[in-house]
């Protein structure tokens, strides 16, 4: 296959060296500084130079190739967006269908990414569970499925919206935590208000008043242990409901051997897992250990609420730690600001746990947990120049735009930016800035400049769940 590369000086030597370590026979056009800029024109006549199967242009190009491909017969298709890229993507060209609208990196990313969904949905249908709590197939090979926690739901002012949202997020199973003033009327009010919601509903107490008027709705018990076993074992057992054991104080093989004999079967240990620094490495190995049947359960939501650090990552590792031990449901919660978002990372995370069956590592599987760095970073040439400006660091004086101004905000994963009384809404900054611009509502550059600013890092605390605050630092 012989193909055309189009290239810039400034990415000549990355392009030149993709094409010798291809495979294909490859003919490299430099087009002048920057590759995105050939018009239709001069790719035509480059193609009329010799003979070619395809043409592949910069993924940063905008032009429509349309009319080239009916002029010339030769279809032109998009490359990645940067040349450090076109190394991955160019060996695989012939099997790889390029797209004429979409950059190649983009198409072999989501390429990948669907690959890894239609597995993780075989994977599913495939397993042979321990058992179903409504509809969810817990163990047995499953994907490990994601309890998320909300504390003290009978106090909850909004409860119905907020359990319908973790299930969105990615919660197999909403946990209901009852506090200790909860009362068993507390109870029915809360479930008779979750009424309709479809999906798995746990409660979590050990009130054995609390847990028996949830007996008809509910999905799993957490937890059971010796104290409240004899008290309302059977009461579980006759509802068919599942339930969650704990060591107490006599152990957990004690606990579960007295849940069974009260005839509950579909029973998940959980052997507890400390914090870090408080035992966690001590608890893992008694999970490694641990002498049982049942699915496992992993509490990792404590773990990440007490530790500082940026939970993706802990969520990513908790998650391998639990496939490792061979954990079946695992935990997460949301109750701080920092842990926001930690149901979505932890889902992803299980996801990516059930993908790594026959692989050594959890790495290279179409789906990640990667938010603020990058898996590679791309070394791009650098800009040339002949002469350098260095602007003076002196404060300009603020001059008002005559159109007015903006007071910008962000409110349910929306930009807002509201003037005189009328707001734009939006999730993406630039949709924003041009309704701003079409409605001649800016006039000076200055401002222009920095609307752009404040939009945009509304747009990014959106996206990483950070707080956000106009005319202050990100």
């Amino acid at each position: 296959m012989r193909i055309l590369l189009i290239t810039g000086t400034q990415t000549e030597d990355l392009v030149r060296r993709a094409a010798r370590e291809s495979g294909h026979d490859c003919v490299v056009e430099v087009i002048g500084e920057v590759a995105s800029f050939i018009s239709p024109g001069h790719l035509i006549d480059l193609i009329r130079s010799s003979h070619f199967d395809q043409v592949i242009v910069s993924g940063m190009c905008t032009a429509d190739f349309s009319g080239v491909e009916k002029e010339t017969g030769v279809p032109v298709f998009l490359g990645p967006r940067h040349a450090s890229d076109l190394a991955m993507i160019l060996p695989g060209v012939g099997q790889i269908q390029l797209s004429r609208t979409i950059p190649a990196d983009d198409l072999i990313a989501g390429m990948k990414r669907e690959r890894a969904l239609e597995r993780l949905a075989e994977i599913e249908d495939e397993a042979d569970p321990d058992f179903v709590i409504r509809g969810k197939k817990i163990g047995g090979g499953s994907r490990m499925k994601v309890c998320a926690e909300i504390m003290d739901v009978h106090r909850h002012p909004d409860l119905r919206s907020t359990v319908a949202a973790l299930f969105i997020k990615g919660a197999d199973i909403v946990d209901l935590g009852f506090g200790f003033d909860a009362t068993p009327e507390d109870v029915r009010r809360v479930f008779r208000e979750l009424e309709g919601i479809d999906g798995p509903l746990a409660i979590d107490t050990q009130d054995p008043d609390l847990i028996r008027p949830a007996l008809e709705r509910v999905d799993l018990i957490l937890s059971l242990q010796e104290e409240n076993i004899p008290i309302i074992g059977s009461a579980v057992a006759d509802a068919g409901v599942a339930a969650v054991v704990v060591p107490g104080e006599v152990g957990l093989p004690a606990n579960i051997a007295a849940a069974e004999a009260c005839g509950i079967t579909c029973l998940i240990a959980d052997p507890l897992l400390p914090p870090a620094g408080s035992g966690l490495v001590r608890a893992l190995a008694g999970y490694a250990a641990a002498d049982t049947d049942h699915p496992l359960f992993f509490g990792a939501g404590n773990v990440v609420e007490l530790l500082d650090a940026d939970s993706p990552g802990v969520n990513g590792l908790l998650a391998a730690m639990a496939k490792e031990v061979g954990a079946a449901v695992i935990f997460s919660s949301e109750h701080s600001d920092k842990t926001r978002g930690s149901v979505r990372e932890m889902h992803i995370a299980t996801m990516m746990m059930a993908l790594m069956e026959g692989r050594p590592y959890p790495k290279d599987l179409g789906i990640d947990l990667f938010l603020i760095k990058e898996k590679r970073r791309r070394q791009e040439p650098p800009i040339r120049y002949n002469s350098l400006i260095r602007p003076k660091e002196e404060e300009k004086k603020l001059i008002y735009d005559p159109c007015g101004n903006f007071r910008i905000g962000i409110a349910e994963d929306e930009i807002i930016a509201e003037k005189d009384g009328m707001a734009i809404r939006a999730r993406d900054w630039a949709s924003i800035y041009n309704e701003i611009e079409a409605r001649g509502w800016i006039s000076r550059m200055d401002h222009a400049a920095y609307l752009g600013k404040e939009l945009y890092k509304a747009e990014l605390a959106i996206r990483f769940n950070r707080s956000f605050e106009q005319d202050g630092r990100f």
